[in-house]
This record gives C-alpha cells, structure tokens and sequence, in this order.
C-alpha cells in the first residue's frame, strides 16, 4: 500500500515539474521568440516613435484637445482620460441620468468647437469606450471634424477630407469591425503633411514648427 502511495506520488511530482518546464519555461520563451521574430512591432506594444523618442502607442488613445487636431473618443479613466494604468468604463446604462448628461454636454461643447460641421455629432464622439483607451475614431467622426481643421489650418474642407480619406483603415480580415481611424498616427502626419507654422506641433515633428513650445504627447495629456 506504501509502496503504491510512494510511486503515485512519484508520477504525479514528476508529470508537475514536467508540466512546469514546458509550460512555465519553454512555452513563453518559444512564443516570446515567435514574437520578436516575426511582430517585432506587435511583441512590443505597437509604439510609435518620433525623432528617437517613444511618444505613444497605436494600441492606446491619447487626449487630444487642441483644435488643430483630431479628437478621439471621450475616456471615463480615473485620474486622468486615457490612464493606460487604469482601464476601465464609466459602467453606467444608457438610461442613467448621469450618463444622459455626460453625453448631452459633450454633444454641446462638439457643436460649439465645430460650427461648421455638417449633420448629427457621431456617437463615438460622445461616448466612451468599454476600455478607456480605444485609439481610434470612426469615419464619421473624422470628417464631422474635417471643417475645424481646415480652418485652422488654413485648408480647404476638400483637402482634410481627401487626407483623411488616405488614412483609413479597413476592417480586420476584410470582416471584422469597421473601418476606422488612429487618431494619434492621423495626427502625426497631419503635422507632417500640413505644419503649423510657427505655432506648437506634435514634438516639433517639422521643421516649421516651433520645438521649444513643442507639446509633449508621453504623458497622455495633450492640449
């Protein structure tokens, strides 16, 4: 009976530390390898770099106010939108009177910042995502914007439409989602492409904008 116990045991230790090696140690650094090897960008959480310097990710959104940019989703982060530590969603229904609200007043504050948009405010504008961190914006919400850029950017609406019109993204797999933009990559090259001269840019991402005022994008906290 002992003897039967002890060898029991002994299976079972082994088939644990064997279990052990293979999924604790070998498994992670096989798929870590995989990864490096082939989404060497994926692997290392899509960051996008300006001039050396890590400024943000296409994975997380980040908190654009300023009207010379596209703006993405409203964030209900604690602390601050957009807390990449922190994801979360307000957890409120669609018929809580705080969040009725919550989406009246930023309908409000979007038709003040865009008078000369064209139709209703599309709903990802006004609504936060179940994370907190959805880097992108819809279609819709790119082009209601298109008119405030352009004016303050001195474009024509033909010329931020057909840049937006350049960037978007289809849907995974040709099935999944819907197409779409990224806000911060769409703002990056908005800089690129159309520069405000002398006046702040991402970074100073060209020459023709002024880099000792230049707004720092790594904290998350954009104006």
């Amino acid at each position: 009976m002992l003897q039967e116990l002890v060898k029991q045991l002994r299976i079972g230790l082994s088939i644990l530390l064997l279990l052990t090696v293979v999924t604790g140690i070998f498994y992670p650094l096989l798929i870590t390898g995989v990864g490096q090897l082939f989404f060497p960008k994926q692997a290392n959480g899509s960051l996008i770099s300006l001039n050396g310097k890590v400024i943000g990710s296409s994975l997380i959104g980040q908190n654009f106010t300023s009207p010379q940019y596209f703006w993405g989703r409203p964030s209900a982060t604690p602390v601050f939108p957009y807390n990449a530590a922190a994801s979360s969603a307000s957890n409120l229904g669609p018929t809580n009177p705080a969040f009725l609200a919550a989406v009246k007043g930023r309908v409000i504050a979007l038709k003040q910042a865009n008078p000369n948009a064209n139709g209703p405010v599309p709903v990802d504008l006004v609504t936060a995502s179940g994370s907190g961190l959805d880097p992108d914006i819809s279609l819709a919400a790119a082009y209601y914007q298109a008119p405030r850029i352009a004016k303050q950017r001195h474009l024509t609406v033909a010329a931020v439409d057909q840049f937006i019109s350049q960037h978007i993204e289809a849907r995974q797999l040709g099935i999944l989602g819907e197409p779409r933009l990224n806000v911060l990559e769409l703002n990056l090259d908005l800089d690129q492409q159309f520069p405000l001269k002398n006046s702040n840019c991402l970074l100073g991402a060209h020459a023709n904008c002024s880099s000792t005022n230049a707004t720092s994008i790594s904290s998350g906290q954009l104006k």
